[in-house]
């Protein structure tokens, strides 16, 4: 496979396709048209052209820039679903990137029915990766090192192999992977296709890559990433998709602004925001591929005369748009890739005015914010949502400022009169009472102020300030008898974490039947989760050192130092600890044989404690180290 011809692509100056144009599949392309890509990056449009074609490719580009896609929509095109076995191998060098990836690869091959795509990765139980590998996936997204562990147990079977890639080879050569890497490669089959992807090309990469690679085509892409001087930009944490709407909403509120473009990433949803800010008494309008160029030329013309203070739009229909009154710039979805970034808000900040941008970001996307902050060489400034206070003390002095301008640029004589014989036919109202009616009917039924009742937007929480979950735990739904406990463990959304990551770490490492485990909470910085009240040392010690995505779960009780619940903690005193565990017997119910004495000794039956609750039995033997 050993070739040193590398030819390099020039991706510059090269007019712009769209993804119909590259020959992908009708079911790849309707999953692109649902979340709103239209066109491909440069590294999209040469990787993806290549890789059709069978060819293997050497693409050096940034992390930010649209890689993933680069290789994966090609790839998965070149899937047979009726094969029900790894046929898509992809070595990423963190357990993060490796999830990023396993779950952008789902999400493309949306429109693929049968398809099953697995993350492998170090940390996570055998048994969680075990079960799909023995079951069938088409494509496997892993670490080097528990790659290579499913290798030598014969558990990821290579021989039906069609395409490999490796991604960020320079990052895994400053891991020390490199060995290990070349380990997998000299595995996978002899007919294969491959794609290797480096920001950098060491010496070390380039002879892995003429090793390996069959003739490849070198894709750089110079990515336009400078940002003006005179943008000011900023990211809000939010939490999600519910969200976002009104914290926008907040936004407009407190900001002045001229005129403002919205970047959405789907058509559908460029129609659905600009009703939802009309709605609100905004001006705006939706651009998207789907109107008419006629109609299109109608709401820019408006939007460059003022007749419209809000342009919401998608990355295509935006291109070329060049009106110097936009003072502010909204991702209202963080773009997919750095340059897209750049020319997002490169649309204000025009004529040498100065502009602000503002970015939302989800936990799940600070990766990626990362990678803008990385590739732009820029440092982009968080910051907090306006606060119902200030946005009431803004609506006050708005209320006061239109009765200025009402009295003085308005000819107000005709409701003077009718005011006035109102209050003489009711002498006992007040003119300020009048006002105050008339006041409310222009109002109408929205109410005047927010309430001071903040939700979280997904903010990082200060120190102090970590948000109160209900006192007494949740009990369980098939043993509601069983007296429970909250624990704190210290990972949270800022660690990627769902509730499926603990509950699959607490039933696999403690060796506990999930039956068991209650109510699991995600918080930004930590977790909480309810587990029977005398759950054994043992395992609590095991959950102590447990990791999960790279994080140990340094799970304590949730009581202070009188002995009494905080933050959701069990209520009432410390209670000591049984050895005891919950597990299943072969019969899939829970062991008996309690010490205390109580009914049911056998296998399957169940005790009482002292105050004759029922209580679950343990087995004798320790946990799973």
């Amino acid at each position: 496979m050993c070739s040193s011809d590398l030819s390099e692509q020039n991706t510059d100056n090269q007019s712009p396709k769209k993804f119909s144009d590259l020959g992908l599949s009708d079911s790849i392309l309707g999953v692109l048209d649902s979340i709103g890509y239209e066109t491909p990056s440069p590294i999209q449009e040469q990787c993806i052209t290549h890789l059709l074609k069978g060819e293997d490719i050497i693409g050096q580009a940034q992390t930010g820039t649209g890689k993933t896609a680069a290789f994966a929509l090609p790839l998965l095109d070149n899937i047979d679903l009726n094969l029900n076995a790894p046929q898509l191998l992809i070595l990423a060098p963190t357990r993060e990137l490796a999830i990023q990836v396993s779950e952008a690869v789902q999400t493309y091959a949306r429109g693929m029915k049968g398809f099953h795509v697995l993350p492998i990765y170090g940390g996570q139980s055998y048994d969680i990766q075990l079960r799909p590998l023995k079951r069938g996936v088409h494509c496997v997204v892993g670490t080097p090192g528990r790659v290579m562990d499913h290798i030598k147990k014969g558990t990821l079977k290579l021989e039906n192999l069609k395409s490999f890639v490796l991604d960020e080879a320079d990052e895994m050569l400053k891991m020390g992977f490199i060995d290990d890497i070349k380990w997998v490669m000299e595995r996978i089959p002899e007919q294969r296709q491959i794609a290797l992807f480096s920001a950098t090309m060491p010496t070390v990469i380039k002879r892995v890559a003429e090793e390996f690679l069959n003739k490849p085509k070198i894709v750089k892409v110079k990515t336009k990433t400078e940002t003006a001087t005179n943008i000011e930009q900023k990211y809000c944490l939010v939490g999600g998709l519910s969200q976002k709407l009104d914290a926008l909403t907040r936004i407009l509120e407190v900001i002045d602004f001229d005129a403002m473009i919205i970047f959405a990433r789907t058509k559908t949803l460029t129609v659905e925001l600009a009703e939802k800010l009309a709605a609100r008494g905004f001006t705006a309008e939706a651009i998207n591929g789907d109107i008419q160029q006629s109609q299109r030329e109608k709401i820019i013309g408006k939007f460059k005369k003022g007749g419209i203070d809000i342009l919401v739009a998608t990355d295509v229909a935006a291109r070329g748009l060049d009106v110097p009154r936009i003072s502010h710039v909204v991702n209202y979805d963080i773009p997919q890739d750095a340059e897209t970034y750049v020319h997002r808000i490169g649309r204000t900040g025009r004529a040498g005015r100065s502009g602000e941008a503002i970015l939302f970001v989800s936990h799940r996307e600070r990766r990626m914010l990362n990678n803008i902050e990385r590739v732009t060489r820029q440092k982009i400034t968080p910051i907090e949502l306006p606060t119902a206070k200030i946005i009431n003390e803004k609506r006050v002095n708005d209320f006061k400022k239109k009765i200025t301008e009402t009295i003085s640029n308005q000819d107000l004589s005709v409701f003077e009169k009718l005011v006035g014989e109102f209050q003489e036919a009711n002498e006992e109202v007040t003119h300020i009472k009048i006002a105050a009616a008339l006041a409310h009917i222009a109002q109408g039924n929205e109410p005047l102020f927010l309430s001071e009742k903040e939700p979280s937007f997904g903010r990082d929480q200060k120190p102090g300030e970590e948000k109160i979950v209900p006192v007494q735990p949740n009990s369980l739904k098939n043993h509601p008898d069983i007296p429970m406990r909250r624990y704190r463990l210290e990972v949270g959304n800022s660690n990627n974490i769902k509730p499926g990551n603990i509950l699959g770490a607490i039933a696999n490492e403690a060796d506990m039947e999930s039956a068991y485990i209650g109510s699991i909470q995600i918080f930004d910085k930590f977790s909480t989760v309810d587990l029977p009240d005398e759950m054994p040392k043992e395992t609590f010690e095991v959950l102590k050192k447990t990791i999960v995505n790279g994080n140990r779960l340094n799970i304590v009780e949730l009581t202070d130092k009188n002995n009494k619940a905080t933050v959701g903690g069990a209520q009432g005193g410390k209670r000591n600890f049984g050895r005891k565990k919950f597990s299943k017997d072969s019969r899939g119910g829970p062991r008996g044989g309690s010490r205390d004495g109580g009914r049911g000794r056998g296998r399957g039956g169940e005790g009482r404690d002292d105050r004759g609750n029922r209580k679950p039995k343990f087995s004798r033997s320790k946990p799973k180290k």
